[in-house]
């Protein structure tokens, strides 16, 4: 069983009830808060493991929320909410949210959501050598293996490779991505990622045209799967 707790802040009572039911029913524990203000009390005085957070919220919007979370708090937050919006999308994960589920959702993804978030929070950020499915990346040395054989990359394609690694299962932006690799003046060359993601699948990945690793968020970023997504 789980023992992780949840923070659910929305302010619709059936979306509480049902979030609540299945968390429950999963192991989890879960606490509720109906206000933006009262969900930061919630969280400063009880700091959950994870939050759920709706951005249609009565007293504050629900951006404005995630901006004061992120000033202290650097556990998982997923946004879990109507608008559905790329700018919505974008401007959410920019402002740190790990991930975003829009209304309505499947429970099965929404709890897959869960674990992986909860998996990366529970690893240590500076482990030495991440592995998965005959993958190994050595951060130390910069080095990449594939079934134990070193696959040969750029400077630049595994500085991309190593921030979706350490960022796994969270969706980084292309502007978050832009930025960090290439910096604040490339930060609206989209075409320089899809260029380089391909040729980390093609690397990385055994079907680059069926990737199970780098995966594509329509028109917001990428996101790194280190095991086969139908486990999470």
């Amino acid at each position: 069983m789980n023992s992780a707790s949840i923070l659910i802040i929305d302010d619709e009572t059936q979306i509480r009830k049902l979030l609540t039911i299945t968390l429950q029913s999963n192991g989890y524990k879960v606490l509720e808060a109906t206000t933006g203000g009262e969900g930061l009390k919630s969280v400063a005085q009880h700091p959950p493991d994870l939050v759920l957070l709706d951005l249609g919220l009565p007293d504050e919007n629900g951006h404005e929320v995630l901006r004061h979370l992120r000033e202290w708090f650097s556990n998982p937050v997923i946004i879990v909410s109507v608008q559905s919006s790329e700018e919505d999308i974008v401007k959410a994960l920019d402002n740190g949210a790990n991930d975003y589920l829009v209304k309505p959702f499947r429970t099965g993804e929404l709890l897959a959501r869960i674990r992986s978030a909860l998996r990366k929070s529970d690893r240590e950020d500076n482990i030495p050598v991440a592995e998965f499915q005959g993958l190994s990346i050595d951060f130390v040395n910069r080095v990449v293996k594939k079934d134990n054989v070193i696959v040969k990359l750029t400077a630049t394609e595994y500085s991309l490779l190593a921030l979706l690694v350490q960022n796994e299962g969270k969706v980084l932006t292309h502007h978050y991505l832009l930025n960090k690799v290439w910096g604040p003046s490339h930060q609206d060359e989209s075409q320089y990622l899809r260029v380089f993601i391909a040729r980390l699948r093609k690397k990385i990945e055994t079907d680059p045209n069926r990737p199970v690793h780098i995966l594509t968020e329509s028109g917001v970023g990428y996101r790194f799967i280190a095991h086969n997504p139908d486990d999470l």
